[in-house]
Parts: structure tokens; C-alpha cells; sequence
């Protein structure tokens, strides 16, 4: 069965984002990333700045506050609102053209289809630490902090709203480790695993 998404959920400064956007330049398809912050800020009503910082993380704080703290009668919160205008807008993505999504739970809420590739990007510390520190120009110290606290906010909002656990192999065809392969040789790999076109095969 041929591909036509490719899902890509990663840890922080393992170089996902980048290894998902070579993937697409390679291969030809759209790449979704921070550039559907407008769609659903349009769907949910919410301004895009507060959708950059709340789509794909939970609020800087516990699942247990996640899951009871700021919700209505009706027992939805804002962040459940952002969530479903995630959702839609990623389904009309996945139906409009082949792509590669980054994140935003991409690999769950497209579960049911059958074209689908949802790959994990992990990486070992010390090159996380050091790529962090040269992208973002912190310490290694405040790189640690910034690693742990975004993985844990992406993963307290995935846990949240699926029923799977977020970085657990099982949940995708392929975990790679980027730190040991090099982000060249995760590129090849997610392609040809994709056989979304003849054209994949030229970068093996």
C-alpha cells in the first residue's frame, strides 16, 4: 500500500522538524508544520498566536490539572475547542493531498486510514543538548530545561487526547533514532518506507 501521509511526531531538538521537511522537498508533497497555525486559529476562533503556543502543547502543567482546569458546564475546555479545530483541519489535509504533518497528534487522529506512515524521531542527549544550544543560543543547562519541559507538555496534551502513550514504539511503523543514523540516512529510510512515489527510490 502506497503512503500518501507521513506522520512525524518527535522529540525536542532531535531534528523532526527538519528531517520531515527534507522528506518532503525530496519526495515532492506538501509539508504541515507551524504554517496551519491560521487554519485552526480560523476554526476555532482563537487568535494564531495563542494557537502557536497551546495546538500542540498542554498548558505548563500536570495531566491531572490538564484534564479538570478551565472547563464549562458542558465539561469542554478551550484547549478541547483547539483540539477539534486541530483535527478537522488535519483530516482535510490528509483527504486534499499527499503530505507530511509534524505533530499536533497527527498519527492518532489519522489512524483509521490505510495510506498512512507515522514515524518517531528520538535522539540521544548530548546531541540534543548541543543542537538545542546552537539553535535556540542558551546554555546547556537552560537547553535540559527547555528539552524536558516541551517534551513534557507534548506529551501530557498526546496522552491526554488519544489513548495511546506518547513515544511508545508500538504506535508508529518506524522509531528512529537520529543521534545513531544521522538525519541523511533518517530521510532515506522514511522515504522508502513511504514508496509514496518511483521517485523515493533515487535518494537509497
Amino acid at each position: 500500500m502506497v503512503k500518501r501521509i507521513i506522520t512525524i511526531s518527535r522529540e525536542f531538538g532531535s531534528g523532526g522538524r527538519f528531517i520531515g521537511e527534507e522528506v518532503a522537498k525530496k519526495l515532492g508533497i506538501a509539508y504541515y508544520d507551524k504554517n496551519i497555525i491560521s487554519q485552526i486559529a480560523e476554526k476555532s476562533g482563537l487568535s494564531p498566536e495563542y494557537i502557536q503556543e497551546n495546538a500542540e502543547l498542554s498548558p505548563k502543567k500536570g495531566l491531572f490539572a490538564y484534564a479538570f482546569a478551565g472547563r464549562d458546564i458542558t465539561g469542554r475546555s478551550v484547549e478541547d475547542m483547539v483540539y477539534q479545530a486541530q483535527r478537522k483541519v488535519i483530516l482535510d489535509l490528509a483527504r486534499k493531498e499527499p503530505c507530511v504533518i509534524i505533530g499536533r497528534n497527527a498519527d492518532y487522529i489519522l489512524k483509521d486510514r490505510d495510506d498512512i506512515l507515522n514515524v518517531f524521531i528520538h535522539g540521544d542527549m548530548p546531541e540534543k543538548i548541543q543542537r538545542i544550544s546552537q539553535l535556540y543560543h542558551v546554555t546547556e543547562q537552560e537547553a535540559v530545561k527547555m528539552m524536558a519541559d516541551t517534551d513534557k507538555r507534548r506529551m501530557t496534551n498526546y496522552n491526554f487526547y488519544t489513548d495511546q502513550k506518547w513515544g511508545k514504539a508500538r504506535n508508529y511503523a518506524l522509531c528512529l533514532n537520529s543521534s545513531r543514523l544521522g538525519y541523511d540516512r533518517c530521510e532515506k529510510i522514511i522515504m522508502e518506507c513511504s514508496r509514496l512515489s518511483q521517485c523515493c527510490w533515487d535518494y537509497i
